[in-house]
């Protein structure tokens, strides 16, 4: 039902009562739309108005889809920075970077959004030491991604993140991933011929470290994304560090191989998020360096935003941040 007005003034109500104004309509305080989330959107008449609560936003129906007024909708991939592998010895790997991803997120034509693109953490070189978490990829007022867990050595625990770091072979805990961005790292392993936990990835948990074989754990596997246009890989956690010979291998997703007796731990892939690897035998202690993350904005059509590279696939035009800037909607 509807309340109708007349040139003249005229006013009928959704009961069938009218009142004439005698020409004078003044209206004061508000009218209230319906509203209700995404999922909750009616079978749309062409011209329908609603209030979508899950974006903050005005959207019409125009005979084919619900569409934001004064703006337009955007698909994004945030991931975030991974986490730095820990010292020697069997150190604990560090976590993928935190990986979101949405579609039909509205933005404000003309809005200027800032966005942050995550750095990797470092690796330690100490006996003792844990690397540090990656940094935050920030998509400003949209949704922010959780920098990867630090991976454990000496005495500390690996460290919470959008993935945890894995476990030292000397603390043995491991860093929890967050619900939603990534899993938990594996735990080290604290007997004789120590191996460290694997980083968490965006879709697996870290492997465990081996005391029976000196292996640190394989880094939990990343997330696949065709955003950009293709399918890659992206969150992967490192692999934990081993004492004796045993090279634990990376996540897939840029997750950094773990070091060992005679090599040094792996980096994590830039602008993938990979964790980077833990540190292995004192002769070659230091952890990887975590990869930094990266920022994708797509939609539908010609290009109306400007920042990041600028391409177009199937349709749509892709805004890639492989370091901060800003995104103008």
């Amino acid at each position: 039902m509807a309340i109708s007005i007349s040139g003249s003034g005229g006013i009928t109500y959704p009961d069938g009562s009218t009142a004439n104004t005698g020409g004078n309509i003044t209206l004061t305080g508000a009218f209230t739309l319906p509203s209700g989330n995404t999922a909750q959107r009616p079978s749309g008449a062409n011209g329908a108005i609603r209030f979508n609560t899950s974006n903050n936003v005005i959207e019409v129906y125009n005979g084919t889809s619900w569409v934001g007024v004064g703006g337009y909708a955007v698909s994004y991939l945030i991931v975030a920075g991974g986490g730095g592998g820990g010292g020697y010895n069997g150190g604990g790997a560090g976590g993928g970077g935190g990986f979101l991803t949405a579609n039909n997120n509205f933005v404000a034509s003309g809005t200027a959004y800032t966005v942050t693109v995550g750095a990797g953490g470092t690796g330690n070189g100490t006996s003792s030491g844990s690397g540090t978490s990656g940094s935050n990829s920030v998509f400003t007022g949209i949704a922010t991604a959780i920098g990867g867990g630090r991976g454990g050595g000496g005495a500390t625990a690996g460290g919470t993140g959008g993935s945890g770091g894995g476990g030292g072979a000397t603390s043995g805990a491991a860093g929890a991933g967050t619900s939603g961005q990534g899993f938990a790292g594996g735990t080290g392993n604290t007997a004789s011929y120590y191996g460290g936990g694997g980083g968490g990835g965006a879709s697996a948990i870290g492997g465990n470290g081996s005391g029976v074989t000196a292996s640190g754990g394989a880094g939990g596997a990343g997330l696949s994304n065709s955003l950009s246009g293709s399918a890659v890989t992206y969150a992967g956690g490192g692999g934990g560090g081993s004492n004796l010979t045993n090279q634990a291998a990376g996540g897939a997703g840029g997750g950094g191989t773990g070091g060992y007796q005679s090599a040094t731990a792996g980096a994590g892939t830039a602008n993938l998020g990979g964790g980077g690897g833990g540190g292995g035998h004192s002769s070659y202690p230091t952890g990887g360096s975590g990869g930094s993350g990266i920022i994708i904005i797509a939609y539908s059509g010609s290009q109306r935003g400007t920042g990041g590279n600028v391409t177009t696939s199937a349709g749509n035009t892709i805004h890639t941040f492989t370091s901060s800037g800003t995104f103008t909607a």
